[in-house]
């Protein structure tokens, strides 16, 4: 069975400033662009059979430029709902809100149609795309890659190596790299995190 790979899109002018970015379709800035053009030598040192990309344009336009135009789009892999806090930086939630920390308590209600996700929903999105992975893992020969965002994707990485969540805190993930999840005696783990090509 292949290697999962996850790829975080590049830098957005949302990102570079700390705002929490979900539903926003905000674009990749040039140097996200660089940032994503640069992993092509990395991608294709790897044989990929299956390829998935997040709706979202940042993403999209991420998967394009590391040379994986044909990935599927899955709505699972859409970003962190952030509700009320779409846009705000973590500095200025923390002005109302001391000591608040996102894979823990969680989001604010939003507007309409975007009401803020608990970290245990995200956990159930990301557990729906591990079952679409080891379904793609099971018919290619190749590893399956994911094309996403990095809150999302660091809960993913919690939820594929057994832990909750909320764990996904502990693996800080860059814009435009790319992270490897394997096995090691038929168990999970990471064999690779915020990889970018030698300077």
């Amino acid at each position: 069975m292949g290697d999962l790979f996850l790829v975080r899109h590049g830098e957005t002018e949302w990102s570079r400033s700390g705002r929490h970015t979900s539903w926003t379709d905000v674009p990749l800035t040039g140097h996200g662009r660089d940032e994503a053009r640069r992993l092509v030598p990395l991608v294709r040192s790897h044989r990929i059979g299956a390829a998935f990309v997040s709706p979202l344009r940042r993403a999209r336009e991420t998967a394009e430029l590391i040379g994986v135009a044909g990935a599927r789009v899955d709505a699972d892999l859409h970003e962190w709902d952030y509700g009320g806090y779409e846009g705000v930086t973590t500095a200025e939630i923390h002005r109302t809100r001391p000591g608040w920390f996102l894979f823990t308590d969680g989001v604010a209600p939003g507007p309409p149609g975007h009401p803020g996700e608990r970290p245990e929903q995200v956990g159930e999105r990301a557990d729906r795309v591990l079952a679409r992975v080891d379904a793609a893992l099971a018919g290619t020969e190749g590893g399956v890659l994911l094309v996403a965002h990095g809150h999302f994707l660091r809960v993913l990485t919690a939820r594929r190596l057994g832990l909750p969540p909320a764990h996904g805190a502990l693996f800080l993930l860059a814009t435009g790299t790319l992270c490897r999840l394997g096995t090691e005696h038929d168990r999970p783990v990471i064999t690779g995190w915020n990889l970018r090509p030698d300077p």
